[in-house]
């Protein structure tokens, strides 16, 4: 529940050392480089090195030609591997020259095949012509059409009978088309033609020559063998060459892919007369390893500073959680990274989210599933929801054994209960009497949770020396008094016949607080000690205040009900299972269970999707809002993504 600690870097020396100094940065990898204005206000006699990456064009040529040949080649480390632009730049463009022409060859084997067996499959259908069709094609007088006309227009001919030029011969037949072919003569065809393409008839191509179509049959069954060994051959060529020169081709790609990394740190440099200046942040626990690499290379001079006097420049953040917490990083990073000074959520959405879900979501069997389909989605997709379905599934096997449910059944578990002493189990979500209780605890568990979250902003507020936040806001020390007060007071008049609501209690309490919240903005100013303080008009700002209040109240309000939903989703999961009994048993028989193993599958699918949305919901919209901006900037150090 923090952020690594970072230092900012500030490096100067002479332009002949620049590439030196990138190398190192580059291959500490925990370096994120920053815009040097960022550091300095007086740029004007400062210039930027390059503003195009020279490493582009190469990688990008390699990694095309390698694409196209469907095979991985995962980087490796090459910081042992220090060839020179030139040599870099014609190795990448002889490999992919080599690979674009083999991947030619293949291609242009490929498509002789494609069109042999095109021609087959055309040929195929006109092989009951004893005739040479070149000689077919050749007449004089008379003119041919081989193709095919769709069966639903074969009646249509009829329509054409009285005309003796039109006349189709059928050949073949498939499922959709009639094979054929028509005559005409040579000074009719065009309208005989209009005729059939009115029909939808497709011309298809017949290679001439002297052969009959049964001939040519034969020729490609015996020229197919032949193309189809020679696109393996060039298949294999490919294969022989990626094999052979594998180690060469992945270390150029890899040192391409890590030099147009490391070139980024050049394109955030200054150039100052002889001099430049390279600016960024290193976390502090790798800042003496990496100033020690820096102090070797000559006219280098270091500045190492804490980022807590540069909160100005903004620092990035990376966040640091136990290995339980770490997959919410990914509901974390969502909302948006903290500020650097900012208390970093995660811990707190790890527990309150799975305990949360686990309640919503309260069954034994499906939980178990759950568990099991989250544990897979990460195993084998790398799948990051993965990590947090298989503990959110964990505690909903918590609270369906806390439930009594076990894949809908509300009372298979009650020989456990009995074992354990138990009459019954302790909860029966279904009993009407039990109703407003679920009801009223899930409307406490968001009065809990929304406290708490209010102390959170008081903490963070404190670390970020927002005193005015912390005392006066709506999350602050007054909306904890303003809001705890009121639930108090009125669940003591309501449900306790406590009268608690005396004028001393409301005065000092309630309506204090409130105005304390109310004048927050100039209370916030005067005591964090900003020279105007002061709004330009009392007036004004009472007036505009006064509408903002209400929003004020109903967000309270509001924030509070939507915990409703909680106890809601307790009873709708209990609910959907009865609906899918009430089905099975009028299925009665063999399909009663078919029924509920279909309908569990159902529900877990369509629940566990509504669930994770509606929580993640609370968590962002009731208690982030409270206490957390996630306006930070993410860490990204250069660093070349070893696989």
């Amino acid at each position: 529940m923090a952020v690594t600690s970072m230092q900012a870097v500030n490096v100067i020396g002479l332009m002949e050392h620049i590439d030196e100094v990138i190398m190192v940065l580059g291959e500490s990898g925990v370096f994120h480089p920053d815009e040097v204005g960022s550091f300095y206000d007086d740029l004007q006699e400062f210039t930027h090195l390059q503003t195009k990456n020279i490493y582009a064009e190469s990688l990008t040529n390699l990694k095309t030609a390698l694409q196209k040949t469907r095979r991985s080649f995962p980087l490796e480390d090459v910081s042992d591997y220090a060839p020179s632009f030139d040599e870099l730049e014609g190795m990448s463009a002889f490999i992919a020259a080599n690979i674009d022409d083999l991947l030619e060859d293949r291609e242009i084997a490929m498509t002789r095949l494609r069109a042999a067996k095109q021609k087959l499959s055309v040929a195929e259908h006109f092989a009951g012509l004893d005739v040479e069709i070149g000689d077919v094609l050749k007449l004089k007088y008379m003119k041919a059409r081989f193709g095919r006309l769709p069966k639903d227009s074969m009646p249509k001919l009829e329509a054409f009978k009285n005309n003796r030029f039109v006349d189709y011969m059928v050949c073949t037949e498939d499922n959709t088309h009639c094979w054929g072919v028509y005559f005409a003569p040579a000074d009719m065809i065009d309208q005989v033609d209009r005729i059939f393409n009115g029909l939808d008839f497709e011309p298809a191509f017949l290679e001439g020559g002297s052969a009959t179509p049964g001939q040519r049959i034969e020729e490609y069954r015996k020229l197919i063998p032949m193309l189809e060994k020679q696109v393996k051959d060039e298949e294999k060529k490919l294969d022989r060459y990626l094999k052979e020169n594998r180690e060469v081709i992945v270390r150029c790609l890899s040192k391409l892919e890590e030099l147009y990394l490391y070139s980024g740190i050049r394109n955030k440099a200054m150039q100052h007369g002889k001099s430049f200046i390279i600016v960024g942040w290193v976390p502090t626990e790798n800042a003496k390893e990496l100033r020690g690499k820096l102090k070797l290379i000559k006219s280098v001079e270091l500045d190492f500073s804490d980022a807590k006097d540069e909160m100005d420049k903004r620092p990035p953040v990376r966040l640091k959680n136990c290995f339980l917490a770490k997959p919410f990083e990914y509901y974390t990073e969502m909302y948006g990274v903290p500020k650097y000074n900012e208390m970093d959520p995660t811990l707190f959405v790890a527990i309150t989210y799975v305990i949360i879900f686990g309640v919503m979501f309260a069954d034994l069997g499906q939980g178990f599933c759950l568990a099991i389909v989250g544990w897979l989605m990460w195993k084998l997709k790398k799948m990051k929801i993965g990590k947090i379905l298989a503990p959110c599934g964990i505690s909903s096997m918590v609270f369906g054994t806390l439930f009594g449910s076990f894949f809908g059944f509300e009372h298979a578990l009650d020989p456990m209960y009995r074992s354990m002493g138990y009459s019954s189990k302790p909860i029966e979500v279904m009993a009407s009497e039990n109703t407003n209780l679920i009801i009223m605890g899930a409307i406490g568990v968001g009065v809990f949770l929304l406290i708490t979250a209010m102390f959170l902003n008081v903490y963070s507020s404190l670390k970020q020396k927002d005193y005015g936040r912390a005392l006066f806001s709506t999350s602050g020390i007054a909306g904890i008094v303003f809001y705890s007060a009121t639930v108090y007071g009125l669940y003591a008049e309501i449900f306790m016949d406590r009268h608690v609501m005396t004028l001393p209690y409301i005065l000092g309490l309630i309506v204090l607080p409130f105005l304390l919240i109310f004048f927050c903005e100039p209370l916030s100013g005067l005591i964090n000690r900003k020279k105007d303080w002061k709004p330009e008009s009392w007036g004004g700002y009472i007036v505009e205040n006064l509408f903002e209040s209400i929003e004020v109240l109903l967000s309270y309000v509001t924030n509070t009900m939507s915990f409703l939903r909680v106890g809601a989703f307790v009873l709708v999961h209990a609910g959907m299972m009865l609906v899918v009994f009430v089905l099975a048993e009028t299925v009665g028989g063999a399909g009663y269970w078919a029924v509920v193993v279909i309908g569990n599958a159902i529900v877990m699918v369509l629940e566990a999707l509504l669930v994770a949305i509606q929580v993640l919901r609370l968590e962002y919209y009731e208690m982030f809002s409270r206490f957390y901006s996630g306006e930070g900037r993410a860490y990204e150090p250069v660093k070349l993504k070893i696989e």
